[in-house]
């Protein structure tokens, strides 16, 4: 990473402008061509130095129900598991972590009743508990990482 691949990840944490030409407003601000910018951005994503380049959105204000859940899975059947788990098109994501609940994931649907049904069947197909951890209060925290 270089000065001015420092300088677009910081000035692009603090947000994107929405209008006609935003790559324009951006690298007008940061004294790059609108090409340079877009080849940086891609350069980035391709070399793993960032891992997403997008908005973030608030899933719940679009009608989308979310929750986080949680499995404990026996070490050798983690990969199985997951297999599983992984098979729901409900499931965003899912990591394993250090911890006696050791397989976390979040479920999205399109509708709050539709959560207890996912983990339900995934229930069915694992032979495991699911730990649901819906969000009780958000909180915003703005955090930014200087590069």
């Amino acid at each position: 990473m270089d000065v001015v691949d420092r300088l677009i990840i910081n000035q692009l944490q603090g947000g994107f402008p929405v209008c006609d030409s935003p790559y324009q407003v951006v690298s007008e601000q940061l004294g790059l061509t609108e090409t340079e910018l877009i080849a940086r951005i891609n350069s980035m994503l391709e070399s793993g130095l960032l891992s997403r380049f997008g908005p973030m959105y608030h899933a719940e204000e679009m009608g989308v129900a979310l929750t986080l859940a949680a499995l404990k899975v026996p070490n050798q059947q983690f990969d199985q598991i997951a297999e599983i788990v992984n098979s729901f098109p409900e499931v965003a994501h899912n990591y394993a972590r250090s911890h006696e609940l050791n397989m976390w994931f979040v479920i999205a649907t399109d509708n709050p009743d539709n959560i207890s049904d996912v983990i339900k069947s995934i229930e069915e197909k694992t032979d495991l508990p699911v730990y649901n951890m819906p969000k009780i209060n958000e909180y915003f925290i703005g955090l930014k990482l200087q590069a």
